[in-house]
């Protein structure tokens, strides 16, 4: 079955900004501290800390919501080369338990300090989420149960979320704040020190997981539409009802904001939404200028990292690249201006660890999960 390149160039635009991008635009927007552009630019690169949303806050779930959409692609290869319930299964749970288990590692899991090692992850909630959700999607065929699921979804840990208080509240506490959010008190109890935050509350945590299902799972049904092969749905059509259901969910996303804000730390159902408009008009774009119209010449850049995108998240916590960009580019760094070193450093950071990638490309060497 063949592969939509503009998976990989979007997966690849996605991991860009964690890899430097975001600190190269920062550096940037420091060049023109009295551009008000430039300094809106650099609040985007930024999270949030609670409420709200900015562009860096989208870059986890347009992750999870493209390794939703490619699901049924794979699925699909399977059946087709034969591969039994159990095995396609047996695929899903391995793959979800390794991701978990990568996350342990990047959180310190070889630094043996069993007493403090974090247990949630940005890669154990991408494993976790996706694992339920391809679990779903492989068992129920019929698209209108799992879209009936993902509103129960959405709509239940919405009323659990302003219905139920934390145990342990202060009295008046906010039922969405840190202190008064039943999803907090459940990772303040069950994970305690195993938290990102010990004792207040941890962004990837267990609660907070239902929902995340629901953006790999709305990844997996785009990825079923665009496998459809109804006569009338042209690639073309199929695109531009995409970019209809991102305005939709967008404008949901909004709406819902204004009775439960968007929180990327609670993985509210209105940020779900939002981030699903997102994500459906980044790839409703993506698709259309490559695997649609084939407009392929610009996207190599990008396709290069998204071929290895979990490479480049796990090497760089390593230090890896820092070493390398260390010793090829602090002479060169120090050539230029001091107010411009910053910006150097951080193109050149991404030179070195896109050069990486591009032996990796060429020798045809993926990580895969």
């Amino acid at each position: 079955m063949k592969r939509l390149e503009s998976l990989d160039a979007l997966r690849g635009f996605d991991m860009l900004f964690i890899s430097g991008g975001a600190s190269l635009l920062i550096a940037l927007a420091a060049l023109f501290p009295d551009n008000a552009v430039w300094q809106v630019i650099d609040e985007q690169m930024r999270h949030v800390s609670w409420d709200g949303l900015r562009h860096h806050d989208t870059i986890f779930p347009l992750f999870l919501f493209i390794a939703g959409i490619s699901w049924p692609f794979s699925l699909a290869a399977q059946r087709e080369r034969g591969a039994s319930c159990g095995k396609i299964y047996l695929k899903i749970v391995r793959r979800g338990l390794t991701l978990f288990l990568l996350g342990m590692i990047y959180g310190g899991l070889l630094n043996m300090h069993w007493d403090t090692q974090r247990l949630c992850s940005v890669l154990g909630r991408i494993g976790l989420a996706w694992m339920f959700a391809a679990l779903l999607y492989t068992s129920v065929r019929d698209w209108r149960k799992l879209l009936g699921f993902l509103v129960a979804l959405l709509v239940g840990y919405w009323l659990c979320n302003i219905l139920l208080v934390a145990p342990d509240a202060p009295a008046g506490a906010d039922l969405l704040s840190r202190e008064g959010n039943i999803g907090c008190y459940l990772d303040r109890v069950i994970l305690g020190a195993h938290c990102y935050r010990p004792g207040v509350y941890d962004p990837e945590g267990l609660f907070s997981t239902l929902p995340a299902i629901g953006t790999a799972l709305m990844g997996m049904l785009t990825g079923r539409f665009v496998l459809s092969d109804e006569k009338q749905l042209t690639p073309a059509r199929k695109a531009m009802w995409i970019a209809v259901a991102g305005v939709a969910c967008a404008l949901i996303g909004w709406v819902w904001n204004f009775v439960y804000p968007i929180n990327k730390s609670l993985w509210s159902s209105s940020f779900v939404m939002a981030v699903a408009g997102y994500s459906l008009l980044m790839f409703a774009l993506f698709y259309y200028i490559i695997d649609v119209r084939n407009c392929r010449r610009w996207d190599f850049f990008f396709v290069v990292i998204g071929m290895n995108s979990i490479t480049i998240y796990l090497t760089q916590r390593f230090a890896f690249y820092y070493g390398v960009h260390r010793e090829v580019f602090t002479g060169f760094k120090e050539l230029f201006p001091e107010f411009l070193q910053p910006t150097v450093n951080e193109v050149t950071y991404i030179i070195v660890w896109w050069i990486f990638l591009l032996f990796l490309y060429r020798k045809k060497v993926f990580l895969k999960v």
